[in-house]
């Protein structure tokens, strides 16, 4: 992480379905036991702004493939200048429900846009700040398509088929092979071993912290 920037950023990846919502809300309960500062945010959102982009992306009908991406990364803009990166300054750990892992997975790997604009962006809008800890939860995706079926109706991206989800899983799975900052966790698990598994992220996470 930049020296400029306190606290820490950790963000929660992966395919419908895989059980990032329970488990952030485990990453809560584990910080407020550790009494450390947090904030939960999630991408596309995070602002008002991001949620008004987000509501679009969703829900508003025929959007180009670029025209998504740049609105993803529009609302990061604003995400990282109004709430990310002010929390980070504070001390604050800050919890992200995706971030530009997911941009290169859906519509890099999904969308199948040019990975090398996507990276252009990226350098655009957040430079070198990256995240210090990304939980990638990785089931089949047969299994999260299961899981999220079960939940609501799905939106305009859920609603893309197979071929599209397993492209986006592949991709996250190639990027957790050329970053350390990954911690792959099993999602097909029994929810206990996933949570223990995000523990020991966690706790290894706290104690690189401290020894700065």
């Amino acid at each position: 992480m930049s020296a400029q920037i306190a606290g820490c950023f950790i963000t929660v990846e992966g395919i419908e379905g895989v059980g990032k919502s329970t488990n952030i809300q485990f990453i809560q309960d584990w910080l407020e036991e550790q009494k450390t500062p947090y904030i939960v945010t999630r991408e596309p959102g995070g602002t008002e702004l991001g949620e008004s982009l987000r509501e679009l992306l969703l829900h508003g009908g025929s959007v180009s493939d670029d025209a998504e991406l740049l609105m993803m990364f529009a609302s990061r803009a604003q995400h990282l200048a109004q709430k990310i990166k002010p929390a980070l300054a504070d001390g604050k750990w800050v919890v992200c429900d995706r971030f530009t892992d997911s941009t290169y997975a859906y519509q890099g790997g999904g969308r199948g846009l040019n990975l090398d604009h996507i990276s252009q962006l990226e350098r655009l809008v957040h430079a070198n700040m990256q995240p210090d800890l990304t939980l990638l939860l990785d089931a089949p995706v047969e299994v999260g398509r299961a899981r999220a079926a079960k939940r609501s109706a799905f939106d305009r991206i859920e609603a893309e088929d197979l071929a599209f989800f397993n492209r986006v899983r592949d991709m996250f799975l190639a990027r957790s092979k050329q970053h350390e900052r990954y911690k792959v966790i099993d999602a097909s698990q029994p929810l206990e071993c996933v949570q223990r598994s995000i523990k020991v992220a966690l706790q290894q996470l706290k104690e690189k912290v401290m020894a700065k």
